[in-house]
């Protein structure tokens, strides 16, 4: 009979395995509040928004953020905006991760650097915080960097000592004229990640 139990066991693990795989948890960073709103600390919220826009779906107040879901050829896509502020974000995504039960290799996390030009875009498997609150947050509450992360370019013009009010600061106008071409390539980057997977997603848009 223990041959019996254990097929049973591998199957169940395998029927686990198997729906991990097709989850995805699609995180954008930001802070509540509506002085924040159109930041551009707020990118992750932003491009989330667009997505679940795009999809035809709200998001719902739920525990530790605001979610939405949507199924894309089989895929389940959760996207969630944490409510805890930029710094505590990891508690969101790890409870998230842990409700529906979420492998670290299918989060994605959306956030902004001011190390790259605006606009441009960077996605990795892994990496350092590079100083962003958000991430740092998240790195100690997983106890790893090793998640995907994708980064959106916001520059740095702005003159010493006032970074935290440009990160803080609205959108210029020629820069609200882009994002709408922006948001529409971060969406397909979105999708890309669920369907084709993080290297064709990198190698497809990476500095585009």
């Amino acid at each position: 009979m223990n041959w019996i139990k254990n097929l049973f066991r591998k199957n169940t693990i395998s029927e686990k395995s198997a729906e991990m795989s097709k989850k995805f948890l699609i995180v954008g960073l930001g802070n509540i509040g509506a002085e924040y709103v159109n930041t551009r600390h707020n990118i992750g919220f932003k491009i989330v928004d667009y997505v679940a826009s795009k999809q035809g779906v709200s998001f719902e107040t739920a525990k530790l953020g605001a979610v939405a879901e949507f199924t894309l050829k089989g895929r389940k896509l959760i996207l969630l905006k944490p409510n805890t502020y930029m710094n505590l974000s990891g508690k969101a995504v790890h409870y998230w991760m842990q409700k529906e039960n979420i492998a670290k290799e299918n989060i994605l996390v959306i956030t902004d650097d001011l190390n790259l030009a605006f606009g441009t875009i960077r996605i990795k498997g892994k990496g350092t915080d590079g100083g962003h609150n958000g991430l740092k947050n998240i790195q100690l509450i997983l106890n790893t960097s090793d998640y995907p992360r994708f980064r959106f370019g916001i520059s740095d013009e702005f003159k010493k000592g006032q970074q935290v009010d440009y990160v803080l600061g609205e959108w210029s106008d020629i820069e609200k004229e882009k994002l709408s071409e922006r948001f529409e390539v971060a969406k397909q980057i979105v999708e890309s990640f669920a369907l084709a997977g993080l290297n064709e997603t990198m190698n497809s848009f990476n500095g585009k």
